[in-house]
Protein backbone atom coordinates (compact mmCIF):
# COMPACT_ATOMS: atom_id res chain seq x y z
CA UNK A 1 0.00 0.00 0.00
CA UNK A 2 2.71 2.68 1.18
CA UNK A 3 4.90 1.36 -2.15
CA UNK A 4 2.07 1.80 -4.46
CA UNK A 5 1.02 5.64 -3.01
CA UNK A 6 5.19 6.12 -3.06
CA UNK A 7 4.44 5.57 -6.93
CA UNK A 8 1.79 7.69 -7.45
CA UNK A 9 3.59 10.58 -6.02
CA UNK A 10 6.81 10.01 -8.10
CA UNK A 11 4.55 10.49 -11.05
CA UNK A 12 2.95 13.61 -10.74
CA UNK A 13 2.98 15.57 -13.70
CA UNK A 14 4.10 18.50 -12.04
CA UNK A 15 7.68 16.44 -10.51
CA UNK A 16 7.56 15.38 -14.24
CA UNK A 17 7.83 18.49 -15.86
CA UNK A 18 8.26 21.67 -13.72
CA UNK A 19 11.71 21.67 -15.01
CA UNK A 20 10.76 21.85 -19.19
CA UNK A 21 8.05 24.41 -17.74
CA UNK A 22 10.47 26.92 -16.11
CA UNK A 23 13.03 26.44 -18.59
CA UNK A 24 10.16 27.52 -21.28
CA UNK A 25 9.41 30.70 -19.21
CA UNK A 26 12.84 31.31 -18.66
CA UNK A 27 13.62 31.16 -22.38
CA UNK A 28 10.48 33.63 -22.97
CA UNK A 29 11.68 36.26 -20.21
CA UNK A 30 15.03 36.07 -21.17
CA UNK A 31 14.58 37.20 -25.09
CA UNK A 32 11.73 39.58 -23.87
CA UNK A 33 14.45 41.20 -21.20
CA UNK A 34 17.14 40.30 -24.39
CA UNK A 35 14.58 42.91 -27.13
CA UNK A 36 14.02 45.59 -24.27
CA UNK A 37 17.90 45.90 -23.46
CA UNK A 38 18.73 46.21 -26.63
CA UNK A 39 16.10 48.79 -27.74
CA UNK A 40 17.74 50.26 -24.76
CA UNK A 41 20.80 50.83 -25.87
CA UNK A 42 20.03 51.46 -29.19
CA UNK A 43 18.14 54.24 -28.11
CA UNK A 44 15.11 52.55 -30.04
CA UNK A 45 11.53 52.46 -29.07
CA UNK A 46 10.30 49.17 -27.78
CA UNK A 47 7.14 47.84 -29.73
CA UNK A 48 4.35 48.52 -26.83
CA UNK A 49 0.42 49.05 -27.04
CA UNK A 50 0.84 51.17 -23.56
CA UNK A 51 2.63 53.01 -21.17
CA UNK A 52 5.69 51.06 -22.13
CA UNK A 53 8.26 54.62 -22.75
CA UNK A 54 7.94 56.29 -19.46
CA UNK A 55 8.55 52.89 -18.09
CA UNK A 56 11.42 51.87 -19.53
CA UNK A 57 12.75 55.40 -19.35
CA UNK A 58 12.24 56.13 -15.78
CA UNK A 59 15.03 56.78 -13.43
CA UNK A 60 14.27 53.30 -12.00
CA UNK A 61 14.76 51.06 -15.05
CA UNK A 62 18.50 52.63 -14.55
CA UNK A 63 20.37 50.68 -11.92
CA UNK A 64 24.73 51.70 -11.85
CA UNK A 65 24.12 53.15 -15.56
CA UNK A 66 23.36 50.40 -17.09
CA UNK A 67 19.59 48.87 -18.09
CA UNK A 68 17.39 47.13 -15.58
CA UNK A 69 16.12 45.03 -17.66
CA UNK A 70 19.95 43.83 -18.73
CA UNK A 71 19.61 42.09 -15.19
CA UNK A 72 16.84 40.97 -15.75
CA UNK A 73 17.95 39.05 -18.77
CA UNK A 74 20.94 37.81 -16.96
CA UNK A 75 18.32 36.29 -14.20
CA UNK A 76 16.57 34.52 -17.02
CA UNK A 77 19.28 32.81 -18.51
CA UNK A 78 20.47 31.92 -14.83
CA UNK A 79 17.14 30.05 -14.35
CA UNK A 80 17.05 28.06 -17.44
CA UNK A 81 20.42 26.83 -16.94
CA UNK A 82 19.68 25.64 -13.86
CA UNK A 83 15.98 24.74 -14.98
CA UNK A 84 17.85 22.45 -17.89
CA UNK A 85 20.68 21.06 -16.82
CA UNK A 86 19.87 17.84 -15.33
CA UNK A 87 17.34 17.25 -18.46
CA UNK A 88 20.59 17.58 -20.69
CA UNK A 89 22.12 14.30 -18.54
CA UNK A 90 19.78 11.62 -20.52
CA UNK A 91 20.51 7.83 -20.54
CA UNK A 92 20.95 5.31 -17.36
CA UNK A 93 25.32 6.22 -17.19
CA UNK A 94 24.39 9.55 -16.13
CA UNK A 95 21.58 8.76 -13.78
CA UNK A 96 23.90 9.44 -10.89
CA UNK A 97 25.50 12.42 -11.78
CA UNK A 98 22.20 13.93 -13.14
CA UNK A 99 20.70 13.12 -9.73
CA UNK A 100 23.60 15.01 -8.46
CA UNK A 101 22.82 17.81 -10.65
CA UNK A 102 19.33 17.86 -9.59
CA UNK A 103 19.95 17.93 -5.81
CA UNK A 104 22.32 21.13 -5.98
CA UNK A 105 19.90 23.06 -9.12
CA UNK A 106 16.57 22.79 -6.74
CA UNK A 107 18.48 24.95 -4.11
CA UNK A 108 19.25 27.73 -6.23
CA UNK A 109 16.46 27.65 -8.71
CA UNK A 110 14.45 28.39 -5.39
CA UNK A 111 16.87 31.23 -4.43
CA UNK A 112 16.30 32.54 -7.95
CA UNK A 113 13.04 32.01 -8.10
CA UNK A 114 11.83 33.61 -4.62
CA UNK A 115 14.76 36.51 -5.63
CA UNK A 116 12.83 37.09 -8.58
CA UNK A 117 8.89 37.13 -7.59
CA UNK A 118 10.04 39.47 -4.47
CA UNK A 119 11.71 41.81 -6.73
CA UNK A 120 9.15 41.92 -9.83
CA UNK A 121 6.62 42.29 -6.68
CA UNK A 122 8.37 45.98 -5.59
CA UNK A 123 8.40 46.99 -9.35
CA UNK A 124 4.68 46.14 -9.40
CA UNK A 125 4.15 48.55 -6.25
CA UNK A 126 6.37 51.27 -8.19
CA UNK A 127 4.51 50.77 -11.26
CA UNK A 128 1.40 51.67 -9.43
CA UNK A 129 2.40 54.03 -6.94
CA UNK A 130 5.00 56.34 -8.84
CA UNK A 131 5.02 55.41 -12.48
CA UNK A 132 1.51 55.54 -12.41
CA UNK A 133 1.54 53.58 -16.04
CA UNK A 134 0.33 50.14 -17.21
CA UNK A 135 3.58 48.83 -18.51
CA UNK A 136 2.89 44.78 -20.37
CA UNK A 137 6.09 43.57 -20.01
CA UNK A 138 6.65 44.20 -16.82
CA UNK A 139 3.01 42.85 -15.44
CA UNK A 140 4.17 39.89 -17.23
CA UNK A 141 7.18 39.66 -15.84
CA UNK A 142 6.27 39.43 -12.67
CA UNK A 143 3.40 37.20 -13.89
CA UNK A 144 6.22 34.67 -15.10
CA UNK A 145 8.43 34.95 -11.69
CA UNK A 146 5.76 34.05 -9.46
CA UNK A 147 5.23 30.74 -11.85
CA UNK A 148 8.28 30.02 -11.99
CA UNK A 149 8.38 30.51 -7.99
CA UNK A 150 5.04 28.10 -7.72
CA UNK A 151 6.66 25.44 -9.85
CA UNK A 152 9.86 24.82 -7.53
CA UNK A 153 7.91 24.98 -4.43
CA UNK A 154 5.46 22.09 -6.12
CA UNK A 155 8.04 20.62 -8.24
CA UNK A 156 9.54 18.80 -6.42
CA UNK A 157 8.90 16.40 -2.94
CA UNK A 158 10.86 19.18 -0.55
CA UNK A 159 12.54 16.85 2.99
CA UNK A 160 11.11 20.25 5.19
CA UNK A 161 8.73 22.43 4.33
CA UNK A 162 8.99 24.14 7.40
CA UNK A 163 12.85 25.41 6.63
CA UNK A 164 11.76 25.59 2.66
CA UNK A 165 9.35 28.28 4.49
CA UNK A 166 11.98 29.82 7.00
CA UNK A 167 14.54 30.27 4.07
CA UNK A 168 12.00 32.00 1.91
CA UNK A 169 11.44 34.26 4.54
CA UNK A 170 15.27 34.91 4.97
CA UNK A 171 15.81 35.17 1.12
CA UNK A 172 12.96 37.98 0.64
CA UNK A 173 14.35 40.17 3.19
CA UNK A 174 17.33 39.93 1.87
CA UNK A 175 15.88 40.64 -1.86
CA UNK A 176 13.96 43.87 -0.50
CA UNK A 177 17.13 45.10 1.47
CA UNK A 178 19.73 44.49 -1.57
CA UNK A 179 16.68 46.61 -3.76
CA UNK A 180 16.24 49.46 -1.52
CA UNK A 181 20.12 49.49 -1.49
CA UNK A 182 20.63 49.15 -4.89
CA UNK A 183 18.37 52.07 -5.53
CA UNK A 184 19.56 53.93 -2.33
CA UNK A 185 23.25 53.96 -3.43
CA UNK A 186 22.24 55.29 -7.16
CA UNK A 187 19.93 58.19 -5.74
CA UNK A 188 16.76 56.54 -7.66
CA UNK A 189 14.31 56.63 -4.98
CA UNK A 190 11.90 58.79 -7.63
CA UNK A 191 11.20 60.24 -10.82
CA UNK A 192 12.74 63.46 -9.00
CA UNK A 193 12.11 66.48 -7.07
CA UNK A 194 8.52 68.30 -7.37
CA UNK A 195 8.39 72.18 -7.98
CA UNK A 196 5.62 74.24 -6.70
CA UNK A 197 4.43 73.91 -10.11
CA UNK A 198 5.27 70.45 -10.83
CA UNK A 199 7.65 67.45 -11.22
CA UNK A 200 10.63 68.41 -12.28
CA UNK A 201 13.95 66.00 -13.61
CA UNK A 202 17.34 65.71 -11.64
CA UNK A 203 19.56 68.71 -11.38
CA UNK A 204 22.42 69.69 -14.22
CA UNK A 205 25.63 69.31 -12.56
CA UNK A 206 27.81 69.77 -15.82
CA UNK A 207 28.88 73.42 -16.95
CA UNK A 208 28.45 75.42 -19.50
CA UNK A 209 30.58 77.19 -22.30
CA UNK A 210 30.32 80.36 -23.99
CA UNK A 211 29.29 78.15 -26.99
CA UNK A 212 26.85 75.84 -25.25
CA UNK A 213 24.88 79.62 -24.04
CA UNK A 214 25.22 80.89 -27.54
CA UNK A 215 23.91 77.80 -29.43
CA UNK A 216 20.62 77.78 -26.57
CA UNK A 217 20.04 81.42 -27.03
CA UNK A 218 20.01 80.77 -30.71
CA UNK A 219 17.69 77.73 -30.94
CA UNK A 220 15.51 79.99 -29.04
CA UNK A 221 15.58 82.88 -31.29
CA UNK A 222 14.71 80.65 -34.56
CA UNK A 223 11.64 78.99 -32.04
CA UNK A 224 13.45 75.60 -32.02
CA UNK A 225 11.28 73.58 -30.10
CA UNK A 226 12.53 70.56 -27.40
CA UNK A 227 9.80 68.76 -26.38
CA UNK A 228 10.48 66.65 -23.55
CA UNK A 229 9.35 64.79 -20.20
CA UNK A 230 10.82 64.97 -16.60
CA UNK A 231 11.19 61.92 -15.99
CA UNK A 232 13.37 61.06 -19.14
CA UNK A 233 16.94 60.07 -18.92
CA UNK A 234 17.52 60.81 -22.57
CA UNK A 235 16.28 64.39 -22.12
CA UNK A 236 18.30 64.53 -19.16
CA UNK A 237 21.25 63.52 -20.99
CA UNK A 238 20.53 65.98 -23.55
CA UNK A 239 19.95 68.85 -20.78
CA UNK A 240 23.60 67.66 -19.56
CA UNK A 241 25.76 68.23 -22.98
CA UNK A 242 24.17 72.18 -22.60
CA UNK A 243 25.31 72.69 -19.15
CA UNK A 244 23.62 73.93 -15.94
CA UNK A 245 23.66 77.67 -17.47
CA UNK A 246 22.88 76.76 -20.93
CA UNK A 247 20.23 73.97 -20.32
CA UNK A 248 17.84 76.94 -18.54
CA UNK A 249 18.07 79.06 -21.88
CA UNK A 250 17.11 76.27 -24.46
CA UNK A 251 13.64 76.39 -25.76
CA UNK A 252 11.72 73.51 -23.67
CA UNK A 253 8.34 71.91 -23.60
CA UNK A 254 7.67 69.71 -20.83
CA UNK A 255 5.13 66.70 -22.32
CA UNK A 256 4.22 65.12 -19.11
CA UNK A 257 0.73 66.45 -17.20
CA UNK A 258 2.26 66.48 -13.57
CA UNK A 259 5.40 68.30 -14.85
CA UNK A 260 6.70 71.79 -14.68
CA UNK A 261 4.94 73.93 -17.08
CA UNK A 262 3.40 71.19 -18.36
CA UNK A 263 2.47 71.76 -22.53
CA UNK A 264 1.12 68.62 -23.19
CA UNK A 265 -1.75 69.40 -24.94
CA UNK A 266 0.73 71.01 -27.32
CA UNK A 267 2.95 67.57 -27.80
CA UNK A 268 -0.19 66.35 -28.15
CA UNK A 269 -0.77 68.22 -31.20
CA UNK A 270 1.98 67.59 -32.62
CA UNK A 271 2.37 63.86 -34.49
CA UNK A 272 6.05 63.25 -35.31
CA UNK A 273 6.56 63.62 -31.57
CA UNK A 274 6.60 60.04 -30.62
CA UNK A 275 9.24 60.08 -27.95
CA UNK A 276 11.29 61.94 -26.21
CA UNK A 277 13.62 63.88 -26.61
CA UNK A 278 12.29 65.32 -30.13
CA UNK A 279 13.73 68.55 -31.37
CA UNK A 280 11.46 70.37 -34.02
CA UNK A 281 14.70 72.70 -35.93
CA UNK A 282 13.14 74.71 -38.42
CA UNK A 283 10.94 72.11 -39.37
CA UNK A 284 12.96 69.19 -39.25
CA UNK A 285 11.93 66.78 -36.19
CA UNK A 286 15.14 64.97 -34.94
CA UNK A 287 14.62 62.02 -32.41
CA UNK A 288 16.75 61.81 -29.07
CA UNK A 289 19.45 63.18 -27.89
CA UNK A 290 21.19 64.95 -30.40
CA UNK A 291 25.16 66.31 -30.59
CA UNK A 292 25.66 70.25 -29.74
CA UNK A 293 26.81 69.91 -33.18
CA UNK A 294 24.33 68.66 -34.95
CA UNK A 295 21.80 70.61 -33.45
CA UNK A 296 24.41 73.87 -34.43
CA UNK A 297 24.23 72.53 -38.12
CA UNK A 298 20.74 71.60 -38.17
CA UNK A 299 19.65 75.48 -37.00
CA UNK A 300 22.25 77.33 -39.28
CA UNK A 301 24.11 78.32 -35.91
CA UNK A 302 26.90 80.47 -36.96
CA UNK A 303 28.84 81.07 -33.96
CA UNK A 304 31.44 79.41 -31.47
CA UNK A 305 31.80 75.47 -31.39
CA UNK A 306 34.20 75.00 -29.06
CA UNK A 307 31.68 72.63 -26.68
CA UNK A 308 33.35 71.90 -23.78
CA UNK A 309 30.71 69.01 -22.99
CA UNK A 310 31.34 67.01 -26.23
Amino acid sequence: MKTSRRRRQETLWVHRWSRPIIGAIAAVGAAGTGYLTLTKLMNTEAVCAVGCDRVLNSDWATVFGLPLTLFGFLAYLSMLVLAVAPLLLNGEDNFEQRTKVEGWTWPLLFVGATGMMVFSGFLMYVLATDIKEVCPYCIASALMATTMFFLVVLGRRWIDRGQLLFSGVIIAMVALVGTFGMYAANGQIGPGPVAADGAVGPAITTPSGESEIALANHLKDIDAKMYSAYWCPHCHDQKQLFGEAAAKKIPYVECTEDGANSQAALCQSVPEVKGYPTWDVKGQFLSGAQSLQTLAEASGYEGPTDFVNN
